[in-house]
């Protein structure tokens, strides 16, 4: 199951006052060419583009000093969430909300998931670009917060937050991600 971790980029929130942690059901996770549909036309839905940490070893209660022997490699990722008043594991978990591509990419390539840019379009208008390095929570403490509520499993996915500039998609949108080392995806967004 995805853990998505919560404004934890300096670019959005000047002091993170905890770490959030939210889940996401399964079904929620597709791919880029699956698109995203908006399940609450009526209703704001924001994209967030953020790197996402792949787990590769299982562990519990692991400390920042050995987090990264636990990284299989990361991947992009898009999380929608729906503005409202229920619960946010509920506005983040519709089905197609929870995008991850274009490709998976081995620890060994990324020489340092600390210092990625990362960005995302609109129908070709920037609306949010950052580096990895801007993490206010880098990886390593957010795997060990994650492993004491969590006994993470090869598989599992880490969001690890979204830069300035979250914003409304509608639909027939074409939202562009991308980060460097990891590549470029292109999601359609439909009602």
């Amino acid at each position: 199951m995805p853990v998505c971790i919560r404004r934890c980029l300096r670019t959005w929130i000047s002091r993170p006052k905890s770490s959030v942690f939210s889940s996401r059901r399964i079904r929620a996770l597709v791919g880029p060419d699956q698109g995203v549909r908006l399940h609450f036309p009526g209703r704001r839905t924001d994209h967030e583009v953020e790197l996402v940490v792949v787990i590769g070893k299982a562990g519990k209660f692991i400390p920042q000093e050995r987090a990264m022997k636990h990284v299989a490699g990361y991947s992009l990722g898009l999380d929608m969430t729906v503005r409202g008043v229920e619960d946010r594991s509920f506005r983040k978990s519709p089905d197609t909300y929870c995008v991850l591509g274009p490709w998976f990419v081995t620890a060994d390539e990324i020489e340092d998931p600390g210092h990625l840019d990362i960005a995302l379009a609109v129908n070709g208008e920037v609306r949010q670009r950052a580096n990895s390095s801007l993490l206010l929570v880098n990886i390593p403490r957010l795997i060990e917060l994650a492993s004491t509520a969590y006994t993470l499993h090869p598989g599992d996915l880490i969001y690890t937050g979204t830069p300035a500039g979250v914003g409304p998609v509608s639909d027939g949108d074409t939202i562009t991600a991308s980060c460097e080392g990891i590549g470029e995806m292109h999601i359609r967004v439909r009602a």
